[in-house]
């Protein structure tokens, strides 16, 4: 039976003893919740042993109650217990002075995706950066990585740093948040008090979840959008979408497991796909679907598109490549139709910057758009490129890692 980093703290008072008599504050969200789904909030202070001075939210807030993608939060004071909660996604992306003063110690409990897209991560590089200046204690209560161990993607090019984009590493790192802390330590020469409360029982490379404990946990959404493994599975694919102007299912009541546009032919496109790489499209099953939008891209339009199953007897973990079908599913729309709009433009301020694609702040640089676009630039050139990357990181986490 698998324990998370908050059910250990909470069962083991020799954990919480180092905590006794200081001000303890939490970053959390939805999926933030104990074995019996009790909210860690909740659990801490019902122990009664700690002092929970303040709460933090991440993007979509502590309650997760931002449905949609880059809408700011406010700070509150909590209603039942009466301490201030701090948004990262409102006014501020990194905590104030002020914020680091409300506490000793803050426990970083958040549920990730292992894609360096998801912006959690980048929250707790901020509050590692910050915690150093302030000289606070930063401890992880570390959860599981649903996509696994496997890694994918180019790595982040310097200069295209941003909330999306924290640091030197691939799509898909490999790493709990735990483990990425101490990445983020190391790499950017943080002098910080910091610990991680390591899981027990976790086997990153079982199945049938491979990186989610499946048999004994249920799946939380850790963001509105994130509804399922499934999701969590494909999303170092297709958060690239938030950069194009398909419709990455947002909408619908599968967000981010599909991709679709009123104006492509869905069949067209998966045969295109598996006449150029074949071997990216394993591990998993493509559907042809038709779906309208209720909000967001295309809304209230009805879009021809594929569902990608990483799921299932369908699912194979060490097969899936959900960034290279992703990055080949652009491929193949741009052979088809050459004159294709692809791309959202500038004017559309991806995660508050300026004068550059979206596409190429998702990727870390330039390299996939100009791939994509490149009419004589075949799979094996991308291949090449990422695998070099991949390789690398392969090397360069393997200390890091605690499981």
């Amino acid at each position: 039976m698998i324990k998370f980093g908050i059910d250990r703290l909470l069962s083991e008072p020799e954990l919480r003893r180092e905590l006794v008599g200081k001000r303890v504050a939490l970053v959390a969200h939805p999926a933030s919740v104990t074995a019996g789904l009790q909210h860690s909030l909740d659990a801490l202070i019902a122990m009664g042993d700690l002092n929970i001075s303040a709460a933090f939210g991440p993007q979509h807030g502590l309650k997760g109650d931002k449905q949609d993608n880059m809408v700011e939060s406010a700070d509150f004071t909590d209603p039942v217990y009466n301490i201030p909660v701090f948004s990262l996604y409102g006014e501020v992306r990194r905590p104030s002075g002020q914020m680091m003063s409300t506490f000793d110690v803050v426990l970083v409990d958040l549920q990730d995706l292992g894609c360096r897209i998801y912006t959690f991560i980048t929250t707790l590089l901020y509050i590692l950066e910050e915690a150093a200046k302030h000289k606070k204690a930063v401890w992880v209560l570390d959860r599981p990585n649903p996509a696994g161990r496997p890694i994918e993607g180019l790595m982040l090019q310097s200069g295209w740093e941003s909330f999306v984009g924290a640091g030197p590493i691939p799509m898909r790192h490999g790493l709990t948040l735990g483990e990425l802390g101490r990445w983020f330590i190391d790499h950017f020469k943080l002098d910080v008090d910091y610990r991680v409360v390591e899981m027990q029982g976790y086997r990153p490379d079982e199945g049938p979840g491979f990186g989610w404990p499946s048999e004994d946990r249920v799946w939380i959404n850790p963001s509105p959008n994130a509804a399922n493994l499934n999701m969590a599975r494909a999303y170092a694919g297709t958060v690239m979408l938030e950069g194009a102007t398909l419709s990455e299912g947002r909408g619908t009541t599968r967000p981010l497991e599909l991709f679709g546009a009123p104006d492509i032919d869905a069949r067209l496109v998966m045969a295109e796909m598996e006449r150029l790489a074949p071997k990216w499209l394993r591990g998993c099953k493509m559907r042809e679907i038709w779906f309208e939008p209720t909000f967001h891209k295309h809304v209230g339009k009805m879009c021809h598109g594929v569902h990608i199953h990483a799921e299932g007897n369908f699912y194979n973990h060490e097969d899936f490549q959900p960034w290279r079908l992703q990055a080949l599913a652009f491929k193949a729309i741009r052979r088809l139709y050459p004159d294709y709009q692809l791309w959202r433009g500038t004017d559309f301020k991806y995660e508050y910057t300026n004068d550059v694609l979206a596409i190429d702040v998702i990727n870390g640089g330039p390299m996939l758009r100009e791939w994509v676009d490149d009419p004589v630039a075949m799979p094996s050139d991308l291949d090449l490129a990422a695998k070099a990357d991949e390789d690398s990181w392969g090397e360069e986490r393997q200390r890091y890692l605690l499981y």
